[in-house]
């Protein structure tokens, strides 16, 4: 077996983790300037008249694509036997195309466009990201991987800041597109320059079949129990904080009343959440490694997360708010590292670690489609916000006791 397809047993340095950490950060900042901030007044602008359903069709294609895109590229750079490595060229082909994608989003006149532009946004940094991320299984050993998802969890976390800050400061438009996509490539060059990938030979690429290809999407829950177990675990814990946060400016505008902008206290909220997480990813994930478990910190983050959906259902005010908030981020710090560790440790098979990583990634994604359709009657017709909080509290709790089902961490 190549140093390609071996269980990594030599400690990645900080460089290495720096380098990582940066490039994915860099690929938040491309997604989430967009996200938070530039298509919402693009979408304004070009179609002044129908803005939120402009702008559901752009998030909407651009979240179908994403969807099929990071399981996709994972498999095929699982498959990649250049001389530069199998994750290598995907991050730096995702990087110029998702800039590509950025640079059309810049001069979009019409709603076509700018589905156009945000599809291959979405189609190639989920490229760089499915390589990113098994980049990890690749290079760390189990006794690193709290770490270095506590600091791939923090850089996503400051990508996301940057991105918006990125897009404020310019001021929007084009301008802000631009800037986006000057961040994601500069942000990878360290990564693909001052460190090499471990090369495939092609005497040991798979062959090719189309219909083999396609089958191995579909991972068997009774062939591989840990890893479906795992994928449920993230699936209901992302699912229930997705459908928390849906409509938290709806809830501090109506029920707890906020004393002015409901769009300010969502502000407050959305800093205090960052700042507990950005307290707790890194040292969760170190604190695993040091322990050598698992389950008990994802139990742990499950139980924190209901705690702050149970605090918004019976505790409809600022103070209850604000607490729920952090106790929110310190939860979701906890689950980020820690999972991602938890993931990594099951996967089946090393010549397939991106593939099963972008079907893992899916339990990221769906979640933000489905949260819409579960809460939107709950909120409408079946009890309101109580109702709707205790729901998202209970899922979370249910992906916390299946992880108990997992056999092969401790």
């Amino acid at each position: 077996m190549t140093d390609a397809l071996a269980a990594p047993t030599r400690d990645v340095g900080r460089g290495w983790t720096a380098a990582l950490s940066l490039a994915n950060g860099a690929v938040w900042a491309g997604w989430f300037g967009p996200i938070q901030v530039l298509l919402a007044l693009q979408a304004a602008e070009v179609a002044p008249g129908h803005k939120a359903a402009a702008l559901a069709w752009v998030t909407g294609a651009g979240a179908a694509v994403s969807v099929v895109a990071n399981p996709l590229f994972g498999a095929l750079s699982d498959r990649t036997a250049s001389r530069y490595g199998r994750r290598t060229p995907w991050i730096a082909a995702g990087a110029l195309g998702g800039a590509a994608g950025l640079g059309v989003l810049a001069a979009a006149d019409t709603l076509a466009v700018m589905i156009t532009g945000w599809c291959l946004v979405q189609l190639a940094l989920n490229a760089a990201f499915a390589a990113l991320t098994a980049a990890v299984p690749d290079r760390v050993p189990r006794r690193q991987r709290g770490t270095v998802g506590g600091r791939l969890g923090a850089a996503q976390i400051l990508g996301v800041l940057a991105g918006t800050g990125l897009a404020t400061a310019a001021g929007g438009g084009p301008a802000g597109y631009l800037a986006c996509a000057a961040c994601a490539v500069l942000g990878v060059l360290p990564y693909l320059l001052l460190h090499r990938d471990l090369v495939l030979p092609r005497a040991l690429r798979p062959p090719f079949g189309a219909r083999a290809f396609a089958a191995g999407f579909l991972i068997s829950p009774r062939a591989h129990p840990d890893l479906a177990w795992a994928w449920l675990t993230r699936f209901l814990i992302n699912l229930g904080n997705s459908i928390a946060l849906l409509y938290l400016l709806y809830y501090l505008r109506d029920v707890v009343r906020y004393p002015g902008d409901a769009e300010d206290g969502v502000l407050i909220l959305t800093a205090v959440n960052s700042a507990a997480l950005l307290a707790t990813v890194v040292a969760a994930g170190a604190h695993s490694d040091r322990t050598g478990r698992r389950k008990p910190y994802v139990t742990g983050a499950g139980v924190l997360i209901a705690g702050s959906a149970a605090l918004l259902a019976c505790w409809p005010a600022w103070p209850g708010t604000l607490t729920a908030a952090a106790l929110l981020g310190v939860g979701y710090g906890v689950f980020t590292s820690v999972d991602f560790a938890l993931i990594t440790d099951v996967l089946p098979a090393a010549a397939d670690r991106g593939r099963d990583l972008g079907v893992v990634n899916i339990a990221n994604s769906l979640p933000q489609v489905l949260a819409p359709a579960l809460a939107a009657p709950v909120v409408t017709r079946l009890g309101g916000y109580p109702v709707l909080y205790s729901l998202a509290g209970a899922l979370v709790l249910a992906g916390a006791a299946g992880v108990h089902r997992i056999r092969g961490v401790v």
